[in-house]
C-alpha cells in the first residue's frame, strides 16, 4: 500500500501544506520567474519551504513543481527541463520528509497546462497525457509518494492527468478550483466533478477543491461533494483570505484564527486532507492543526454556519442546485 493510503487508512484526518507561490515571493522570488528554477538555483530555500510545513504540522506537503510541464515551462525555453526540474523537487522533499522522524507524505504538484482544450483550442488528450506523463516520471524519479494534480478546470484535463499518472505507475490524488458562481472556469460542478471521478478508469486516491474564491465557496463545494455520495477522501485546500499587496510583499488577509475555523469546519462536513492554499503561511497551518487536535468532532454544518464563521459566499448558488434536498438550506446560504 501507498504513503498515503496508509496514513488515510490509520487517521481520521490529515493535515497539507499551505501556500507554495505566497511564501516563495515572501522569500524573493520576482513575478513572472518560474518558482520551478529555485529546485536547482535555490534549494535551501524549497527546503526552508518544505520544513516550515512538517513543523507547522503538515502531514503532507506539495512539491514546488505546479508549472513544471512542458507548456509552462517552455514560455521560459525551459521545456527541456522537465524531468529535471521535477525530479529536484521531489528528491528536496524526500530529502525533508525523511528527516522529519515522522511519516510525511510528499505530493509531486501537478498544475494545468495553461492551454485549452480543442475543439475551442488546440490541446490535443494526447499531447496533455505526454506533457503530465513526463512531468509525473520526474517527481517519480525524485522519490514522491503521490502525484497531486491540482487547480485544474476543464474535466478532460483532469482525465489527461489520470491516464498520466497510470502510465507512470504512481498513485494520485485531484483537485479543481471553483471559482465561478461555484463552478470550475469551464463549468464543472461539484456534483459533476464526483461523477467524473467515480467513471474514471484510473480514479485519484481522493478529491477535491482547492484555490478558488474564499474558503466559504470552498467550504460549500465541499458540501456538494459530500451530497454527491462519493465514498472517496474528500479534500479540501482553501485559500487564507483576499490577497493585498503590503510593504512589497503579497498578504492574504485571513487569520490563522479564521483558518482554524475553516479546518474545523471542513472536518465536520467530511473533508479527510485538509490544508490551504494561497496565503496559508505556516502559522495559519499551525493554528489549524491545533485546532483540529483539540476541537471535537461536530455535526455536518449548514451553509448558515459556514456564512456565520467564515463570510457570505461570492454567489447565490453553487451551481448545482439544492444538492442537500432540504430547500431551506439553499435560501440559507443566499442570506449569509
Amino acid at each position: 500500500m501507498d504513503a498515503l493510503s496508509n496514513l488515510l487508512a490509520t487517521r481520521d484526518w490529515l493535515m497539507a501544506d499551505g501556500a507554495t507561490g505566497t511564501n516563495l515571493f515572501n522569500m524573493g522570488l520576482s513575478a513572472g520567474e518560474p518558482p520551478e528554477f529555485w529546485n536547482s538555483d535555490k534549494p535551501d530555500n524549497i527546503r526552508q519551504l518544505y520544513r516550515a510545513a512538517v513543523e507547522a504540522g503538515s502531514d503532507i506537503f506539495l512539491t514546488n513543481t505546479f508549472g513544471g510541464n512542458a507548456s509552462r515551462l517552455k514560455l521560459h525555453g525551459a521545456q527541456g527541463r522537465v524531468r529535471e526540474l521535477n525530479r529536484l523537487g521531489a528528491a528536496l522533499g524526500r530529502e525533508i520528509a525523511d528527516a522529519s522522524g515522522r511519516k510525511i507524505v510528499v505530493a509531486g504538484s501537478i498544475g494545468p497546462t495553461g492551454e485549452i482544450f480543442e475543439p475551442m483550442g488546440t490541446l490535443t488528450h494526447a499531447a496533455a497525457v505526454e506533457m503530465f506523463h513526463e512531468q509525473a516520471e520526474g517527481l517519480k524519479e525524485g522519490g514522491a509518494d503521490v502525484l497531486w494534480v491540482e487547480t485544474i478546470s476543464a474535466p478532460e484535463e483532469y482525465a489527461a492527468a489520470a491516464e498520466a499518472a497510470a502510465l507512470a505507475g504512481m498513485p494520485w490524488c485531484g483537485t479543481m478550483s471553483f471559482d465561478t458562481a461555484g463552478r470550475t472556469m469551464m463549468g464543472t460542478t461539484s456534483a459533476a466533478m464526483a461523477a467524473m471521478v467515480d467513471a474514471l478508469a484510473n480514479p485519484p486516491l481522493a478529491f477535491g477543491a482547492n484555490c478558488g474564491v474564499g474558503a466559504s465557496d470552498l467550504l460549500r463545494t465541499v458540501l456538494g461533494f459530500a451530497a454527491a455520495g462519493s465514498a472517496r477522501p474528500l479534500i479540501a485546500k482553501g485559500n487564507a483570505g483576499i490577497p493585498k499587496y503590503h510593504d512589497g510583499h503579497i498578504h492574504y488577509d485571513g487569520t490563522p484564527e479564521l483558518m482554524a475555523e475553516y479546518a474545523v469546519l471542513a472536518r465536520d462536513a467530511g473533508v479527510k486532507i485538509i490544508g490551504g492554499c494561497c496565503g496559508t503561511m505556516p502559522e495559519h497551518l499551525k493554528a489549524m492543526r491545533a485546532a483540529l487536535e483539540s476541537r471535537p468532532k461536530g455535526p455536518t454544518p449548514s451553509l448558515e454556519d459556514i456564512a456565520a464563521k467564515m463570510g457570505g459566499f461570492s454567489s447565490a448558488s453553487d451551481g448545482t442546485g439544492d444538492t442537500s434536498g432540504d430547500p431551506k438550506r439553499e435560501r440559507r446560504g443566499r442570506r449569509g
